[in-house]
């Protein structure tokens, strides 16, 4: 199990499943206004829980399996499972079909629409690990991976698009958020990538420009994060207060990328926290 979960990096869950279920509640509260009830409401907490894990296993298995020969001549990545020989390539797939019946599994669960657009994040998780090898906008790809999962919780409990405005936004904030997030944990690797040909963004214009990049999708990030408090919570005092611990968390990732640790994997875990709880705070006093 330890194997697994380091395999998949089951810890990264903590920047996606926030806003998952931030959109999730924006669905509750879009129903709520428009008197419809949602029924078995803990079975459908569980079943995008379980399809959100899966979609994320697939995600990482098949980053891990694209990317095993890069990852062995990485100093950073070559003690990852497969390119050490801790995990069979055989294991990976097996990984990887698991997660997929999980996935598909949960959103036939929880409604036909949600199983009618299953295949599209699948896609996107299928197309990213190639990416850079062509692009420099592969961040934008990976930022496209996660700003599809608000929408998805919000399709799990009302499959339709009336009232997802807020939804929609919260979804361009994800993308947006999760390319600068992904621009800084590159910087790690940009001699790396610089001698591989591969295309990051610190590779193509070093590191100092790539920052500067990411610094402007952070400011975009908070600029959709406002509207989602324009759309939806003009007015409340408590949700413009975490709005505003938001953008500071922000700021504060983009002072600290030198240390990617403290600001890929910290900093970042306590803005998708913060930013559920100010969706929560927002759809309960609105």
């Amino acid at each position: 199990m330890k194997k697994f979960f380091s395999f998949v990096k089951i810890e990264h869950t903590l920047f996606s499943l926030p806003v998952i279920f931030a959109g999730m509640a924006f669905g509750l509260h879009a129903n709520a206004v428009s008197g419809v009830e949602v029924p078995d409401l803990w079975a459908k907490v569980l079943l995008i829980l379980g399809a959100a894990t899966g979609a994320r296993t697939i995600g990482f298995a098949v980053n891990r399996i694209v990317d095993r020969h890069i990852d062995a001549r990485n100093p950073r990545t070559r003690m990852r499972e497969l390119p050490s020989g801790r995990m069979k390539l055989r294991d990976a797939y097996m990984v990887l079909i698991g997660a997929a019946i999980l996935y598909v599994g949960c959103a036939a669960g929880l409604n036909s629409v949600c199983l009618l657009l299953s295949p599209i994040p699948a896609a996107v998780f299928a197309i990213y690990p190639y990416l850079k090898r062509f692009t420099s906008l592969a961040h934008v790809g990976l930022g496209a991976s996660l700003a599809l999962g608000p929408l998805g919780g919000y399709f799990a409990v009302r499959p339709s698009l009336h009232g997802s405005l807020p939804a929609i936004f919260l979804s361009l904030f994800t993308w947006t958020w999760a390319a600068g997030f992904d621009i800084i944990y590159s910087t790690s690797d940009e001699a790396f990538d610089r001698k591989e040909g591969l295309h990051s963004l610190p590779a193509r214009f070093g590191s100092k420009r790539a920052l500067q990049i990411s610094s402007a999708a952070h400011l975009a990030a908070f600029l959709l994060l406002a509207a989602v408090y324009l759309v939806a919570f003009r007015g409340s005092v408590t949700a413009g207060v975490l709005l505003l611990i938001a953008g500071v968390l922000l700021y504060l990732e983009q002072r600290k990328s030198d240390n990617v640790q403290l600001a890929f994997f910290k900093i970042n875990a306590v803005i998708g926290f913060v930013v559920l709880l100010f969706v929560i705070v927002g759809v309960t006093l609105a």
